[in-house]
């Protein structure tokens, strides 16, 4: 019946109410936009602007028609962004952050196959390490974290991220339990080494047990969950993790110095990208279902 491209300079006519206008709003010359709404009047049999000495204004029929006009507007508009989107960025590769033990629970939950189902020509592939890594300098695109990260990251809450301190049973039976924090300076201890002397869990048992015996340091996660697991001593541990494991008992806790949120970050650079941007908007929808292994 008409060319549906033609409709676009029926809406600039009809939003600057002239042809001169409406052909600057366009990049277009005045009789390109005359031409072509002329050509869609004549397809239609019917006029849908009428020019008066103010300037153009909608006919009857134009004003009934200039809804549907939007509406195809917003429809083609939305059509060429999922075209740009899915030839530019919907393909490729995301590298994921984040500490060992989570990624084992991301692929056990079937997350990620989730992820990959709905875009399937996006891959996740994690880059594991309990060190932050450099997401400026393109270490990583994507990191969940769940401590203190530089300003300049942007992101979102997904849970929060609860500490506790941890014993074995085999621990306990032999050298009790601390039934409170300043107990922990008569208990073997477990912490993180040198690599990690910042982490707040490494921070924490200097402050409150500067004198405490040290029987084992690890520079992971899950170097400390081992470590207490084998009855070398007592441990502030990830709630999430602690829990789960049933050789081990809660003995302290949760510590609120320790408490933080599990955050979903990103360079800003890159953060409205596409591909991040689906990571992201997916990630968000799960976040309830990911609680369980994040917070415990």
């Amino acid at each position: 019946m008409f060319d549906w491209a033609d409709l676009k300079y029926f809406l600039a006519v009809a939003r600057n109410h002239s042809t001169i206008a409406a052909g600057k709003a366009l990049g277009l010359s005045q009789s390109t936009v005359h031409r072509r709404l002329s050509e869609l009047e004549r397809r239609i049999g019917r006029q849908l602007v009428v020019r008066q000495p103010s300037g153009y204004r909608l006919t009857e029929l134009g004003e009934a028609l200039l809804p549907y006009a939007e509406r195809v507007e917003v429809a083609v508009t939305d059509f060429e962004r999922r075209v740009t989107d899915t030839a530019l960025d919907l393909t490729g590769v995301i590298r994921v952050t984040c500490p060992e033990p989570i990624v084992y629970r991301m692929t056990q939950s079937k997350l990620i196959d989730r992820f990959h189902a709905r875009h399937p020509k996006l891959r996740v592939e994690f880059v594991t390490s309990d060190r932050y890594l450099d997401l400026s300098k393109g270490e990583a695109d994507v990191a969940f974290r769940s401590g203190d990260t530089d300003d300049e990251l942007v992101g979102r809450k997904i849970a929060d991220s609860i500490w506790a301190v941890y014993a074995s049973r085999a621990y306990i039976e032999h050298h009790g339990k601390p039934e409170r924090i300043e107990d922990l300076s008569l208990h073997h201890l477990v912490g993180f080494d040198d690599t990690l002397s910042n982490h707040r869990a490494a921070k924490w048992l200097r402050d409150v047990a500067p004198q405490a015996k040290m029987a084992a340091r690890a520079n992971s996660v899950l170097g400390l969950i081992y470590s207490v697991k084998s009855g070398l001593g007592v441990g502030p541990l990830p709630a999430a993790l602690g829990d789960a494991e049933p050789d081990l008992v809660r003995v302290l806790g949760p510590v609120a110095e320790l408490s933080r949120s599990w955050r979903l970050l990103a360079h800003p650079d890159l953060r409205r990208t596409p591909r991040i941007s689906a990571f992201f908007d997916f990630i968000i929808e799960e976040r309830e279902s990911m609680k369980s292994y994040l917070t415990g």
